[in-house]
C-alpha cells in the first residue's frame, strides 16, 4: 500500500519576532549578512527561531521535519556563500522573481564547510532521526547560480560543486530524507551533454547518504531529455510542480515512467491562498488516476516551492493543510 508523507522543501520564512530582532542585530549591509561566524546574540536568535519552526511542523503533524534554513540569506546559494573559497559580490536576481541573492564567485578549490551539517545537528536535537529531512540545493542549480573564476571549465566546475555537496552530506547527522532542490533544471535547462553531467552530479551527491533522496525541480516541468537523464541517477524520488505545470509533468511520467517514490507539489509555496486539505487529497487521487496502473511506494505531499515567500501565518496554515491531506489520503487508500 502506498505511504503518503507530508513534507516541504524547507526554506521557511522567519517568525515575525525573529525578523524584527535580527534586523536590529544584523543590519542591512553586505557585511552584515550571514558568513558563518555570527556572534552570540545572532546565533541565539536563530536557535530560538529554529526551535519554533520545528515545533510548528511537529504541531501541524508533518511526517518529515526540516531545519528551516532560516540563516540562509542567499536562499539556494547559501552553502557556497559561507565557503572560504568563495567571494560574495553584488546582488543579482534570483531567477525571474523579485528576490535577490549575493553572487557567489568561486576563486579557489572548494572545501566542505560543515555549516549545513551544524544546522542539521541542532535540528536533530529536537526531532527524531526517522522524522528528520535534510535540504540542500542540487549541484546543477548551485553551479548555475554561482560564478566560476577558478576551475575554468563548465564540466569541471559542476563536478567540483557536486564534490563539495557530497562532502557536506558526509557530515550530516542521521536523517530519513534528503531533498535536493533543482529549479535550474527547469529555469536554465541543461543542453545536450550537460544534461547527462547534471544527472551524474546529482547521483554523486545522492550517493553520500543512505537516506531517501528526492530531487525537487520547480517552476515548471523538465524538458523530456533532462527528465530522462535525471531518471538515470540513483535517486528515490523526483518531485513534480503540479502548481506551475500540470500537463507536461504528467506527460513526462506517462512517457518515461518514474522511480518507485514520487513527490507531488500540489500546494502553492508562493501564493497566500490556503488550499483545502480535501482538495489536495483529491488532486493526489487525480494524478494517480491519470497514471493508470502506476502504484508508488511513497508519495510525498509538499508545496511546489520553498515557502519563504509567504507571510509567517500563511506558511503555518500550509503545513497544517499538507499534514491533514496526507492523513486523508492514507485513510482513503486503506
Amino acid at each position: 500500500m502506498t505511504e503518503y508523507v507530508s513534507t516541504t522543501p524547507g526554506l521557511y520564512p522567519l517568525p515575525d519576532w525573529a525578523k524584527d530582532d535580527l534586523s536590529d542585530l544584523k543590519g542591512h549591509q553586505k557585511h552584515d549578512l550571514i558568513s558563518g561566524d555570527e556572534g552570540e546574540e545572532i546565533t541565539t536568535a536563530y536557535e530560538e527561531a529554529r526551535e519554533e519552526v520545528i515545533g510548528v511542523q511537529q504541531d501541524a503533524g508533518l511526517d518529515r521535519i526540516v531545519e528551516g534554513q532560516l540563516r540562509w540569506d542567499d536562499m539556494l546559494a547559501h552553502p557556497l556563500a559561507v565557503a572560504d573559497a568563495v567571494e560574495t559580490r553584488g546582488i543579482v536576481r534570483y531567477y525571474d522573481n523579485n528576490n535577490f541573492y549575493r553572487e557567489p564567485v568561486v576563486q579557489d578549490d572548494l572545501e566542505p564547510t560543515g555549516d549545513v551539517a551544524d544546522e542539521l545537528e541542532t535540528a536533530a536535537e529536537l526531532a527524531a532521526a526517522d522524522d528528520l529531512q535534510a535540504v540542500l540545493p542540487g549541484p546543477y542549480s548551485l553551479a548555475d547560480l554561482a560564478t566560476d573564476e577558478h576551475y575554468g571549465d563548465e564540466a569541471a566546475f559542476l563536478g567540483a560543486v557536486a564534490e563539495f555537496l557530497e562532502g557536506e552530506v558526509d557530515a550530516f547527522p542521521e536523517h530519513e530524507t534528503l531533498f535536493l532542490l533543482e529549479p535550474s533544471l527547469v529555469e536554465s535547462a541543461p543542453e545536450d551533454g550537460q544534461d547527462e553531467r547534471a544527472s551524474e552530479a546529482i547521483d554523486r551527491v545522492a550517493s553520500a547518504t543512505d537516506a531517501d533522496v528526492v530531487v525537487q525541480p520547480y517552476w515548471g516541468a523538465l524538458e523530456e531529455k533532462v527528465y530522462a537523464h535525471l531518471l538515470d541517477a540513483d535517486i528515490d524520488a523526483v518531485g513534480f510542480d503540479f502548481v506551475a505545470n500540470q500537463d507536461d509533468n504528467l506527460y513526462n511520467i506517462q512517457e518515461y515512467g518514474a522511480p518507485d517514490d514520487i513527490a507531488l507539489g500540489l500546494a502553492d509555496g508562493q501564493n497566500t491562498l490556503v488550499e483545502d486539505p480535501e482538495a489536495i487529497r483529491d488532486r493526489t487521487e487525480w494524478v494517480e488516476g491519470q497514471l493508470g496502473v502506476t502504484d508508488f511506494e511513497t508519495v510525498y505531499l509538499t508545496t511546489n516551492t520553498e515557502t519563504f515567500y509567504l507571510p509567517y501565518g500563511k506558511y503555518v496554515e500550509k503545513l497544517e493543510v499538507l499534514a491533514e491531506a496526507a492523513d486523508l489520503a492514507e485513510v482513503k487508500a486503506a
